[in-house]
């Protein structure tokens, strides 16, 4: 393992640091920019505050009590108040101290592993169906075909919500994004009409499965309780609205990002075709290498000393976790291998006691997602006219053409 190196020893100064122009449009988090400041310390300068690049310090300052979630504050940035910033307090992901312990406790046994097991063949036959509307032709645009329909789909079978509403799901999930834009005062009208209409969906799942209790994963998250405790109606809403909005924009996001990333890695791709149960590992490879999160964000309680450098209260912090997954003095050979057994865990799913409730089923309809298109679609590769996301921040792509080998529908129609 290469050793990390050195930084300045004794006290660190900010003059010291490169600095990372992080609001650029055209800066990416993969640049030759990043990687050398990475070579020169553990952190660099940004407009925002402080960006933390190594895997040791990554993993140090995501734990770190002295840090609170860094995006509670972003309405009020905004000039933002209303139902939308009464929402967004409400995230279990804004919330911190005995809040967030006790949210955090009711929600977690709606996500355990042994439920969302039960819904693997459900995930099975959907990757199928949407394949079979393209594998014949050799072609598709991905995103629209595959990555919405998929993610929103899966959110659908969790809540309940009926499967052909999946174009709602997508639309209203992608309305209440733009909040995480540069417009979002501007476009508020339209956030507030799409997360109206979401909450609309959660009102109507909470009501019926409070009067038809049913053996799935809405009806113990609206019967959560523990030691007597109960959600309250707002809380439950809240949550199920961040878990449509959330399950739906990251996961196709991160489907994106893996076609990107198997695209070039052919022989990776042609490996986990043969090999299916390598869709874990491609799962975990993908988001150390190209997370759709490529930095999580933190603020400073209060003024305190890390390494050597002072950082005042109400600092930002980004912990990019894209460099710390690919920093060669954490990984012995940091290039994308689905094989590699062993590897230092990810930040994709963020980490500390604000690490992603939802992540069992990220992981499992996106493995079963990956080891399908490996199969269905041999000989992979990006056609022309692909639109991506800056590579900052949260990424993906808008518009995905791939081209592959026609395979032929898995079952016959009709």
């Amino acid at each position: 393992m290469t050793e990390a190196p050195s930084s300045s020893s004794g006290p660190l100064s900010w003059d010291d640091l490169a600095y990372l122009p992080v609001s650029d449009p055209s800066f990416s988090v993969q640049s030759e920019l990043v990687r050398q400041a990475r070579d020169h310390n553990w952190c660099a300068r940004t407009p925002y505050g402080l960006a933390v690049l190594r895997y040791d310090e990554v993993n140090r300052l995501i734990k770190d009590r002295r840090l609170r979630q860094g995006s509670w504050a972003w309405p009020a940035h905004n000039g933002v108040t209303g139902r939308f910033a009464d929402w967004w307090g409400g995230w279990l992901l804004n919330m911190e101290g005995e809040d967030h312990a006790r949210l955090r406790r009711l929600l977690n046994p709606a996500f355990s592993p042994k439920m969302l097991t039960e819904l693997s063949p459900r995930f099975i036959a959907l990757a199928h169906e949407l394949i079979d509307a393209f594998s014949e032709t050799g072609q598709c645009e991905y995103v629209s075909q595959f990555a919405e329909p998929y993610a929103a789909r899966v959110v659908a079978m969790l809540l309940g919500i009926p499967q052909e509403e999946w174009p709602i799901i997508a639309e209203v999930s992608a309305t209440i994004g733009l909040s995480l834009g540069v417009t979002f005062q501007q476009e508020l009208p339209r956030i507030e009409a799409a997360l109206d209409r979401l909450f609309e969906y959660c009102d109507e799942i909470i009501a019926d499965r409070s009067a038809t209790p049913r053996d799935d994963f809405a009806t113990t998250l609206v019967q959560a309780q523990r030691d007597g405790e109960r959600l309250s109606h707002v809380e439950l809403r809240n949550s199920m609205a961040l878990l449509v909005f959330g399950g739906f924009d990251t996961t196709r996001n991160q489907l994106a990002m893996a076609m990107k990333t198997f695209a070039a890695h052919p022989q990776q791709w042609a490996l986990l075709a043969e090999r299916p149960e390598l869709g874990k590992a491609a799962v975990e490879e993908v988001m150390r290498l190209n997370p759709t999160v490529t930095w999580v964000t933190r603020e400073a309680i209060a003024d305190f000393e890390f390494q050597g450098l002072s950082i005042p209260g109400g600092t930002t912090i980004h912990l990019l976790s894209e460099s710390a997954g690919t920093d060669p003095a954490a990984f012995e050979n940091p290039a994308f291998d689905i094989t590699v057994e062993g590897r230092k865990p990810h930040f994709g799913f963020g980490g500390g006691a604000h690490h992603c409730l939802g992540h069992f089923v990220a992981r499992m309809d996106m493995s079963v997602g990956l080891a399908i298109l490996a199969e269905r679609l041999p000989g992979l590769s990006i056609g022309p006219g692909a639109e991506w996301m800056p590579l900052s921040g949260n990424t993906g792509a808008h518009r995905l053409p791939l081209r592959f080998t026609p395979t032929p529908v898995r079952s016959p129609v009709g």
